[in-house]
């Protein structure tokens, strides 16, 4: 019996072993095509304000890049944000980037240089639009806003392009109401803590690096953007379908927020490249965004909203020729 015993253990060890390798296998062939060599070159990666998501998740996916293709070398350029990203996009100056649907959806209506060569490689996270005032300011709605001196971005970014609706929906002109100024996520905390300025529109995920730190050193609080102002915003346009109502929820800031949402409007980001891109490289692209999901997740919390269901929704983009290979390698 003594005999028995030892050869059942090691059949049930080698059969364990080999599930464990087929397991492997398939886990590999997910991930990583097997035998198939890397794509290589250099791309460049146009991505936003230092402080901000768009660059935080850039160097992050750079890393995750690497790991998978050695061989490609990615350059990453800062940039003003979503509304720069998508011109340096369909003109060549970059060949990846992400941006607000918004913003993609403009550019597209404006019939601009390089539209109809824009496509889709995966549907990121939402940003959420934030107005952030001193605590103790009388501020409490986007109209009391009149006569203010209010930030509201960069001039080709997606801050900018949203600010302006929102002021125009709540009766506000944003060039003779307020007194506009040009500033982003890298300087805006700044220019409010030391009382240069009233107010500062953001939009981007959560919770934003840049408003972390304000948190740590200063007291602000968020402007609510109710469900009135969101529909009048709605009615601005076809580009305004691209916004909804939501919350930000209590656990974005929680030292800002004391457990209360802030009612306010989103707008999906897209990870986007061009028709001209090999299909190839955006393939291998699009299996690291996936994948690497979790790990950038766990420094970039908003990355953490990036999903394989929904990723393939990039509209107003159709999916770029890589990247329908890598969903339909995938699809159940």
């Amino acid at each position: 019996m003594s005999k028995v015993f030892p050869r059942v253990s090691m059949r049930r060890a080698l059969q364990g072993a080999t599930v464990g390798v087929v397991a492997l296998g398939l886990l590999l062939w997910w991930l990583l095509p097997l035998g198939e060599t890397p794509p290589s070159g250099t791309i460049v990666f146009s991505t936003g304000t230092p402080r901000g998501v768009y660059q935080e998740y850039g160097e992050r996916l750079r890393t995750e890049l690497a790991k998978d293709m050695p061989g490609l070398k990615v350059k990453l350029l800062n940039s003003a944000g979503s509304q720069e990203n998508v011109e340096r996009l369909a003109t060549g100056k970059a060949d990846f980037t992400v941006a607000a649907a918004d913003a993609v959806a403009t550019y597209e209506l404006q019939h601009r240089a390089g539209a109809d060569r824009l496509r889709g490689v995966a549907r990121l996270y939402d940003d959420y639009v934030q107005l952030i005032v001193p605590r103790d300011s009388k501020v409490n709605s986007v109209a009391d806003l009149r006569h203010k001196r209010v930030a509201i971005g960069l001039p080709d970014s997606g801050v900018r392009l949203i600010a302006n609706r929102v002021l125009r929906a709540a009766g506000i002109d944003p060039r003779k109401d307020i007194t506009p100024v040009a500033e982003g996520i890298d300087t805006g905390p700044d220019r409010l803590r030391h009382g240069q300025i009233d107010a500062f529109f953001w939009s981007g995920g959560l919770p934003t690096k840049g408003l972390g730190e304000l948190a740590k050193k200063y007291a602000f609080k968020f402007v609510p953007i109710d469900g009135d102002l969101v529909t009048r915003l709605h009615a601005g346009g076809e580009t305004a379908r691209y916004y909804r109502a939501t919350n930000m929820p209590e656990s974005a800031y929680p030292s800002v927020q004391h457990g209360t949402a802030v009612p306010t409007i989103s707008v999906s980001n897209l990870l986007m490249t061009r028709t001209d891109m090999d299909p190839r490289l955006t393939e291998w692209v699009t299996r690291t965004v996936i994948k690497s999901r979790d790990g950038i997740g766990a420094h970039v919390h908003s990355a953490q909203l990036v999903d394989l269901r929904t990723a393939i929704y990039t509209d107003p983009l159709p999916l770029q020729e890589g990247a329908r290979r890598y969903y339909r390698s995938v699809k159940p």
